[in-house]
C-alpha cells in the first residue's frame, strides 16, 4: 500500500504566490498543471508525479525554491 504522504507530495507543490511572478504563464503553457490558491499567500500547483517533477525542475532552473 502506497504512503499517502509520499503520493501527495508528488503530486503537489506549495509556494508562495510571489514565487510565480513572471513565470506563471510559461509554467502553465509547458506543464498540465492546476494553479489553486492556497490561501492569500499560498499557491497549490497539482499534477500528475510526472508533471509535478519536470515542474519542479523548471522552477529550479528559474530560481524558486522549493520546501
Amino acid at each position: 500500500m502506497p504512503n499517502p504522504a509520499h503520493l501527495r507530495d508528488s503530486t503537489q507543490i506549495i509556494l508562495h504566490r510571489e514565487s510565480l511572478c513572471g513565470i506563471r504563464s510559461e509554467l502553465e503553457g509547458k506543464f498540465t498543471l492546476t494553479i489553486v490558491p492556497l490561501d492569500d499567500e499560498r499557491y497549490r500547483l497539482i499534477g500528475s508525479p510526472v508533471e509535478i517533477k519536470n515542474a519542479s525542475q523548471f522552477l529550479g532552473r528559474h530560481g524558486v525554491s522549493l520546501p
